[in-house]
């Protein structure tokens, strides 16, 4: 007797958008559209040029909160310890001006300490967390009071102001450009690069995914765990320090204002960008896509009387509100 015909039965899963991958992309587009149609002048030189030199600030922070997140961690502290990194590098400069006068060497000294400054709050956060045993959200939820004390007091509760002397050499790193673009675009590009072959091209960005989607799993896999995490901290405190130098150029001063919500900002970028708030999985390139979204989202606001671009604040908070439960909807899809 012969074999009944086997039938087959088609396993076809229906189409999706992947919000992960496509989200920001479309997000972005629709907003430039809107940004476009409620004002041309929107889409203007000048102003894209100035969408992406302040997002360049953002941009950079948020590429080191990407490692962060990945790994299951947060810094809530990035905004103060830009704040007090600024205040500290216009008291260097200006301490250094009468031996070095206000050239080039006054401004690097100032850089260097700014990237001393940044590595080792960074490690602060990172040894405290991982040594200390204390959750990330206490410890850099304390040391964020404690930068921002800091800078409140070397400012003596004013503002430290850049000596006009060295303002002349150090103010063309915001203000001039390089093949068209501004200065911190090109800074932002290249840590973006960086950043993204070191998440997605190097075994310390697959330990950190590791981390994040299991801690336990990670350590009887031989991952040197505190290790790891403590340099996601690192890296987070050299991209605050390495945007800090690209921003005190363009006010040539700091204060206990300085830096205010940039935690806010850079958080929003990583989550809007498709990064899991819970770690274990990262996405370097939608990060960019998400301070270029919230960016934008402020740019927009100051073309309009629509919504008061006061509530800028508002709209970013609710951006993360939002995103955390795409992923959560996103997740809960793929697991049925």
């Amino acid at each position: 007797m012969a074999d009944a015909p086997i039938k087959l039965t088609s396993t076809k899963r229906p189409m999706y958008l992947d919000i992960k991958t496509m989200g920001p992309a479309i997000a972005l587009i629709i907003l430039c559209i809107i940004g476009y149609m409620l004002n041309p002048a929107f889409a203007s030189e000048g102003n894209i040029t100035n969408l992406l030199t302040r997002s360049a600030f953002i941009g950079i922070i948020a590429v080191g909160a990407t490692f962060v997140i990945t790994a299951g961690g947060i810094d809530l502290s990035v905004g103060s310890m830009a704040a007090v990194i600024s205040g500290v590098m216009i008291i260097v400069m200006n301490s250094s001006l009468e031996t070095f006068g206000g050239g080039i060497t006054t401004v690097l000294i100032g850089c260097g300490a700014s990237i001393i400054l940044g590595l080792g709050a960074g490690l602060i956060n990172g040894l405290l967390t991982t040594k200390g045993k204390i959750e990330a959200f206490i410890v850099t939820l304390g040391t964020m009071g404690i930068y921002r004390s800091l800078v409140t007091y070397f400012a003596d509760g004013g503002t430290l102001s850049l000596d006009f002397a060295i303002r002349g050499t150090y103010r063309p790193v915001y203000y001039d450009s390089f093949l068209g673009l501004p200065i911190p675009v090109w800074v932002f590009a290249v840590v973006s690069i960086v950043g993204w072959i070191l998440l997605n091209r190097t075994a310390f960005g697959r330990y950190c995914m590791a981390i994040g989607s299991n801690e336990a799993v990670a350590k009887y896999s031989a991952i040197n765990v505190d290790k790891v995490k403590t340099m996601t901290y690192v890296i987070q405190g050299l991209c605050v320090s390495l945007a800090t130098i690209i921003y005190v150029p363009r006010l040539g001063s700091a204060s206990a204002s300085t830096g205010v919500m940039w935690e806010l900002e850079a958080i929003a970028a990583v989550i809007i960008g498709g990064t899991v708030l819970k770690g274990g999985f990262g996405r370097i390139g939608g990060t960019i896509l998400g301070a270029l979204i919230l960016t934008t989202i402020g740019n927009i606001l100051n073309f309009t009387d629509l919504i008061s671009n006061y509530l800028n604040g508002t709209m970013q908070g609710l951006i993360i509100i939002i995103a955390v439960w795409l992923q959560r909807a996103e997740f809960k899809r793929k697991k049925d």
